[in-house]
Protein backbone atom coordinates (compact mmCIF):
# COMPACT_ATOMS: atom_id res chain seq x y z
CA UNK A 1 0.00 0.00 0.00
CA UNK A 2 1.33 3.32 -0.97
CA UNK A 3 1.10 5.51 2.30
CA UNK A 4 0.50 9.43 0.85
CA UNK A 5 1.82 12.61 2.84
CA UNK A 6 -0.81 15.48 2.57
CA UNK A 7 1.57 18.22 4.38
CA UNK A 8 1.95 21.65 3.30
CA UNK A 9 4.70 20.46 1.21
CA UNK A 10 2.28 18.21 -0.53
CA UNK A 11 0.84 18.87 -3.93
CA UNK A 12 -2.25 17.15 -2.59
CA UNK A 13 -2.65 19.36 0.45
CA UNK A 14 -5.15 21.97 0.22
CA UNK A 15 -7.12 24.05 2.54
CA UNK A 16 -10.98 22.96 2.50
CA UNK A 17 -12.18 26.40 3.49
CA UNK A 18 -10.45 30.13 4.19
CA UNK A 19 -9.23 30.95 7.31
CA UNK A 20 -11.51 32.73 9.50
CA UNK A 21 -15.13 32.12 10.77
CA UNK A 22 -17.40 30.95 7.42
CA UNK A 23 -20.72 31.08 7.08
CA UNK A 24 -22.10 27.79 5.90
CA UNK A 25 -25.60 29.45 5.06
CA UNK A 26 -24.50 32.07 2.44
CA UNK A 27 -21.10 30.46 1.78
CA UNK A 28 -18.87 33.06 2.90
CA UNK A 29 -15.62 34.14 4.80
CA UNK A 30 -17.02 36.00 7.96
CA UNK A 31 -14.52 38.90 9.26
CA UNK A 32 -13.05 38.43 12.46
CA UNK A 33 -14.39 40.20 15.50
CA UNK A 34 -12.15 42.96 16.84
CA UNK A 35 -12.02 42.68 20.65
CA UNK A 36 -13.60 45.50 22.49
CA UNK A 37 -11.10 48.03 23.08
CA UNK A 38 -9.97 48.97 26.83
CA UNK A 39 -8.59 52.01 26.46
CA UNK A 40 -8.70 54.60 29.39
CA UNK A 41 -11.43 57.11 29.78
CA UNK A 42 -10.73 59.77 31.63
CA UNK A 43 -13.94 61.68 30.74
CA UNK A 44 -16.29 58.97 31.90
CA UNK A 45 -14.21 58.46 35.51
CA UNK A 46 -14.90 62.32 36.21
CA UNK A 47 -18.80 61.52 35.51
CA UNK A 48 -18.54 58.87 37.69
CA UNK A 49 -16.61 61.38 39.94
CA UNK A 50 -18.91 63.95 39.51
CA UNK A 51 -21.66 62.01 40.08
CA UNK A 52 -20.58 59.99 43.36
CA UNK A 53 -19.61 63.70 44.71
CA UNK A 54 -23.00 64.86 44.15
CA UNK A 55 -24.71 62.17 45.55
CA UNK A 56 -22.62 62.90 48.79
CA UNK A 57 -23.08 66.05 48.98
CA UNK A 58 -27.10 65.92 48.90
CA UNK A 59 -25.81 63.36 51.77
CA UNK A 60 -24.24 64.77 53.93
CA UNK A 61 -23.23 68.67 52.40
CA UNK A 62 -21.45 70.18 55.37
CA UNK A 63 -19.02 67.07 55.28
CA UNK A 64 -17.96 67.24 51.57
CA UNK A 65 -17.59 70.98 51.65
CA UNK A 66 -15.00 71.16 54.63
CA UNK A 67 -13.46 68.04 52.78
CA UNK A 68 -13.00 70.10 49.39
CA UNK A 69 -11.61 72.89 51.33
CA UNK A 70 -9.29 71.08 53.30
CA UNK A 71 -8.28 69.94 49.89
CA UNK A 72 -7.64 73.17 48.06
CA UNK A 73 -5.68 74.47 51.15
CA UNK A 74 -3.77 71.67 50.69
CA UNK A 75 -2.91 71.65 47.37
CA UNK A 76 -2.70 75.61 47.65
CA UNK A 77 0.08 75.20 50.27
CA UNK A 78 1.83 72.54 48.26
CA UNK A 79 1.84 74.82 45.45
CA UNK A 80 3.01 77.99 46.93
CA UNK A 81 6.02 75.86 48.31
CA UNK A 82 7.34 74.08 45.65
CA UNK A 83 7.06 77.60 43.45
CA UNK A 84 9.17 79.02 46.11
CA UNK A 85 11.58 76.57 45.95
CA UNK A 86 11.66 76.40 42.26
CA UNK A 87 12.46 80.36 42.22
CA UNK A 88 15.35 80.13 44.95
CA UNK A 89 16.74 77.17 43.14
CA UNK A 90 16.49 79.11 39.82
CA UNK A 91 18.12 81.97 41.37
CA UNK A 92 21.02 79.90 43.06
CA UNK A 93 21.50 78.38 39.28
CA UNK A 94 21.77 81.63 37.83
CA UNK A 95 24.54 82.40 40.20
CA UNK A 96 26.09 79.27 40.09
CA UNK A 97 26.86 79.10 36.75
CA UNK A 98 30.35 77.91 37.67
CA UNK A 99 32.34 77.77 40.84
CA UNK A 100 35.40 79.17 39.17
CA UNK A 101 33.27 82.68 38.20
CA UNK A 102 33.51 83.86 41.50
CA UNK A 103 36.81 85.80 42.40
CA UNK A 104 37.22 85.06 45.50
CA UNK A 105 36.46 81.47 46.06
CA UNK A 106 39.14 80.30 48.46
CA UNK A 107 38.43 82.99 51.35
CA UNK A 108 36.23 81.03 54.18
CA UNK A 109 36.09 83.59 56.63
CA UNK A 110 34.55 87.00 57.27
CA UNK A 111 35.72 90.07 59.02
CA UNK A 112 33.50 93.24 58.36
CA UNK A 113 34.39 96.88 59.84
CA UNK A 114 30.84 98.69 60.61
CA UNK A 115 31.29 102.10 59.14
CA UNK A 116 30.28 105.15 61.20
CA UNK A 117 30.63 108.00 59.34
CA UNK A 118 31.53 109.70 55.81
CA UNK A 119 35.32 110.86 54.84
CA UNK A 120 34.22 113.72 53.10
CA UNK A 121 37.87 115.87 52.68
CA UNK A 122 39.61 116.49 49.37
CA UNK A 123 42.49 115.75 51.03
CA UNK A 124 43.67 112.21 52.10
CA UNK A 125 46.17 114.47 54.37
CA UNK A 126 43.82 114.69 57.65
CA UNK A 127 42.27 111.83 58.32
CA UNK A 128 42.33 111.56 61.55
CA UNK A 129 41.35 115.24 61.57
CA UNK A 130 37.47 115.92 62.34
CA UNK A 131 37.01 118.33 60.36
CA UNK A 132 37.57 115.74 57.20
CA UNK A 133 34.81 113.47 58.12
CA UNK A 134 30.75 114.51 58.51
CA UNK A 135 29.88 113.82 61.87
CA UNK A 136 26.43 113.54 63.68
CA UNK A 137 25.92 115.78 66.77
CA UNK A 138 26.30 113.21 68.94
CA UNK A 139 29.80 112.43 67.22
CA UNK A 140 31.34 115.68 67.57
CA UNK A 141 34.26 114.97 69.97
CA UNK A 142 37.82 115.47 70.04
CA UNK A 143 39.16 112.10 69.43
CA UNK A 144 36.13 110.82 67.00
CA UNK A 145 38.53 110.70 63.97
CA UNK A 146 40.62 108.69 65.32
CA UNK A 147 38.43 106.06 66.28
CA UNK A 148 37.49 105.84 62.69
CA UNK A 149 40.64 104.98 61.78
CA UNK A 150 41.38 102.57 64.82
CA UNK A 151 38.50 100.40 62.95
CA UNK A 152 39.96 100.64 59.82
CA UNK A 153 43.81 99.50 61.23
CA UNK A 154 42.29 96.79 63.17
CA UNK A 155 40.34 95.35 60.48
CA UNK A 156 43.49 95.43 58.11
CA UNK A 157 45.55 93.30 60.83
CA UNK A 158 43.03 90.79 61.00
CA UNK A 159 42.84 89.92 58.01
CA UNK A 160 46.67 90.23 57.15
CA UNK A 161 46.90 87.17 60.07
CA UNK A 162 44.25 85.10 58.14
CA UNK A 163 45.27 83.98 54.84
CA UNK A 164 41.82 82.64 54.34
CA UNK A 165 39.94 86.01 55.54
CA UNK A 166 37.71 88.81 53.34
CA UNK A 167 37.86 91.57 54.71
CA UNK A 168 34.56 94.23 54.16
CA UNK A 169 34.22 97.96 55.13
CA UNK A 170 30.22 97.81 55.77
CA UNK A 171 28.05 100.96 55.33
CA UNK A 172 26.06 103.01 52.73
CA UNK A 173 25.21 106.39 51.79
CA UNK A 174 23.53 107.11 55.35
CA UNK A 175 24.48 111.03 55.42
CA UNK A 176 22.61 113.38 52.67
CA UNK A 177 25.04 116.39 53.43
CA UNK A 178 27.89 114.29 52.96
CA UNK A 179 26.66 113.34 49.74
CA UNK A 180 26.45 110.26 47.80
CA UNK A 181 29.72 109.20 49.39
CA UNK A 182 29.20 105.94 51.54
CA UNK A 183 30.52 105.39 54.57
CA UNK A 184 32.65 101.80 53.18
CA UNK A 185 34.15 103.39 50.20
CA UNK A 186 35.15 106.22 52.62
CA UNK A 187 37.34 103.51 55.24
CA UNK A 188 38.57 102.05 51.79
CA UNK A 189 39.96 105.28 51.18
CA UNK A 190 41.40 105.99 54.18
CA UNK A 191 42.96 102.72 54.47
CA UNK A 192 44.74 103.21 50.81
CA UNK A 193 46.21 106.71 51.82
CA UNK A 194 47.23 104.88 54.99
CA UNK A 195 49.05 102.20 52.59
CA UNK A 196 47.40 99.82 53.82
CA UNK A 197 49.24 100.15 57.52
CA UNK A 198 51.51 98.22 55.84
CA UNK A 199 49.42 95.31 55.19
CA UNK A 200 49.08 96.47 51.84
CA UNK A 201 50.19 92.58 49.92
CA UNK A 202 48.48 90.99 51.98
CA UNK A 203 45.51 92.51 52.47
CA UNK A 204 44.53 95.05 49.36
CA UNK A 205 43.90 92.46 46.88
CA UNK A 206 41.19 90.91 48.99
CA UNK A 207 39.31 93.99 51.05
CA UNK A 208 36.21 95.16 49.38
CA UNK A 209 32.75 97.40 50.26
CA UNK A 210 29.70 96.52 51.32
CA UNK A 211 27.80 99.86 50.27
CA UNK A 212 23.99 99.29 51.50
CA UNK A 213 23.85 98.96 55.18
CA UNK A 214 21.95 101.42 56.83
CA UNK A 215 22.05 99.93 60.56
CA UNK A 216 24.48 97.64 62.67
CA UNK A 217 22.23 94.41 61.83
CA UNK A 218 22.48 94.90 58.38
CA UNK A 219 25.96 96.05 58.69
CA UNK A 220 26.23 91.98 59.60
CA UNK A 221 23.71 90.49 57.10
CA UNK A 222 24.13 92.75 54.30
CA UNK A 223 28.05 91.81 54.73
CA UNK A 224 27.13 88.03 55.19
CA UNK A 225 25.20 88.49 51.77
CA UNK A 226 27.99 89.99 49.71
CA UNK A 227 30.75 87.41 50.88
CA UNK A 228 28.59 85.24 49.38
CA UNK A 229 28.20 87.11 46.05
CA UNK A 230 32.26 87.23 46.37
CA UNK A 231 32.99 83.63 47.26
CA UNK A 232 29.85 81.37 46.23
CA UNK A 233 29.37 80.43 49.78
CA UNK A 234 28.68 81.45 53.54
CA UNK A 235 31.65 82.37 55.68
CA UNK A 236 33.01 79.81 57.83
CA UNK A 237 33.77 82.10 60.61
CA UNK A 238 32.82 85.98 61.24
CA UNK A 239 34.68 88.49 62.75
CA UNK A 240 32.86 91.95 63.58
CA UNK A 241 34.63 95.37 64.41
CA UNK A 242 33.33 98.06 65.98
CA UNK A 243 33.58 100.03 69.12
CA UNK A 244 33.81 97.91 72.42
CA UNK A 245 30.69 98.72 74.07
CA UNK A 246 28.59 98.01 70.69
CA UNK A 247 29.94 93.99 71.51
CA UNK A 248 26.50 92.67 73.33
CA UNK A 249 24.50 94.26 70.34
CA UNK A 250 26.81 92.40 67.65
CA UNK A 251 27.50 89.70 69.53
CA UNK A 252 24.70 88.17 71.18
CA UNK A 253 21.21 90.28 69.62
CA UNK A 254 22.15 90.78 65.60
CA UNK A 255 24.33 87.44 65.93
CA UNK A 256 21.26 85.49 67.80
CA UNK A 257 18.82 86.89 65.14
CA UNK A 258 20.37 85.49 62.00
CA UNK A 259 21.58 82.20 64.47
CA UNK A 260 24.95 82.50 63.51
CA UNK A 261 27.09 80.00 65.89
CA UNK A 262 28.72 81.74 68.70
CA UNK A 263 31.53 79.49 68.20
CA UNK A 264 32.72 80.61 64.84
CA UNK A 265 31.62 84.52 65.87
CA UNK A 266 34.40 86.57 66.74
CA UNK A 267 34.14 90.33 68.39
CA UNK A 268 37.16 92.84 68.25
CA UNK A 269 36.32 96.08 69.94
CA UNK A 270 38.12 99.46 70.16
CA UNK A 271 37.41 102.33 72.31
CA UNK A 272 35.20 105.39 72.18
CA UNK A 273 36.92 108.55 72.53
CA UNK A 274 37.50 109.90 76.40
CA UNK A 275 35.24 112.94 76.22
CA UNK A 276 32.37 110.73 73.89
CA UNK A 277 32.26 107.26 76.40
CA UNK A 278 29.64 108.46 78.67
CA UNK A 279 27.38 109.89 76.25
CA UNK A 280 27.97 106.66 73.56
CA UNK A 281 27.65 104.30 76.59
CA UNK A 282 23.94 105.90 77.52
CA UNK A 283 22.84 106.04 73.81
CA UNK A 284 23.75 102.44 73.15
CA UNK A 285 21.98 101.21 76.47
CA UNK A 286 18.65 102.45 74.37
CA UNK A 287 19.45 101.17 70.83
CA UNK A 288 20.20 97.61 72.72
CA UNK A 289 17.03 97.96 74.06
CA UNK A 290 15.29 98.55 71.00
CA UNK A 291 16.89 96.16 69.10
CA UNK A 292 15.57 93.17 72.57
CA UNK A 293 12.31 94.30 71.49
CA UNK A 294 12.40 94.43 67.50
CA UNK A 295 15.59 92.54 66.84
CA UNK A 296 15.43 92.91 62.76
CA UNK A 297 15.11 96.55 62.87
CA UNK A 298 11.82 96.32 60.84
CA UNK A 299 9.24 98.31 62.93
CA UNK A 300 8.96 101.37 65.41
CA UNK A 301 11.60 103.55 65.51
CA UNK A 302 14.80 101.40 64.06
CA UNK A 303 12.88 101.31 60.88
CA UNK A 304 12.17 104.78 60.78
CA UNK A 305 15.66 106.19 61.70
CA UNK A 306 16.62 103.11 59.22
CA UNK A 307 14.77 104.95 56.39
CA UNK A 308 16.36 108.26 57.51
CA UNK A 309 19.82 106.66 56.69
CA UNK A 310 18.72 106.29 53.06
CA UNK A 311 18.41 110.09 51.53
CA UNK A 312 19.23 109.18 48.15
CA UNK A 313 16.95 106.59 47.73
CA UNK A 314 18.84 103.62 46.95
CA UNK A 315 17.80 100.06 45.70
CA UNK A 316 19.23 97.68 47.81
CA UNK A 317 20.52 94.41 45.54
CA UNK A 318 20.66 91.56 48.29
CA UNK A 319 19.09 89.24 48.21
CA UNK A 320 20.01 88.33 44.66
CA UNK A 321 23.15 87.29 45.86
CA UNK A 322 22.38 85.25 48.83
CA UNK A 323 19.03 83.23 47.81
CA UNK A 324 19.47 80.63 50.15
CA UNK A 325 18.76 82.86 53.07
CA UNK A 326 16.19 85.10 51.11
CA UNK A 327 13.68 84.25 53.74
CA UNK A 328 15.50 86.14 56.53
CA UNK A 329 15.63 89.49 54.75
CA UNK A 330 11.88 89.84 54.61
CA UNK A 331 10.93 88.36 58.03
CA UNK A 332 9.75 90.81 60.46
CA UNK A 333 9.20 89.27 63.94
CA UNK A 334 10.15 89.57 67.75
CA UNK A 335 10.55 85.88 67.57
CA UNK A 336 14.44 84.18 65.98
CA UNK A 337 13.74 83.27 62.36
CA UNK A 338 12.52 80.12 62.31
CA UNK A 339 13.45 78.54 58.76
CA UNK A 340 16.76 76.70 57.46
CA UNK A 341 19.69 78.72 57.30
CA UNK A 342 23.08 77.42 56.04
CA UNK A 343 25.30 78.08 58.99
CA UNK A 344 22.80 76.52 61.43
CA UNK A 345 22.87 72.99 62.14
Amino acid sequence: MNIHSYGSGSPKSFLAYPRGDFDLESGSAKKARKPKSSSFQPIKMLKSLGTRIQYYYKLHPLFVFLISLLFGLTVVIILSVYESRFRAMSNYRKLSVGYSDYPFTKLQNLVMVAGHSVYTSSSCGKVDKEDSWFLESYQRHPGQAATFLAHIKEGVEIAAKDDGALLLFSGGETRKDAGPRSEAQSYWAVAESEEWFGKKEAVRWKALTEEHARDSFENLLFSVCRFRELTGSYPQNITVVSYDFKEERFAYLHRSAIRFPESRFFYSGTPASLTSKEAAMKGEALVRAQFQDDPYGCAGSLRRKKLGRDPFHRTIPYPNGCPEIEGLFKYCAAAPYPGSLPWAS
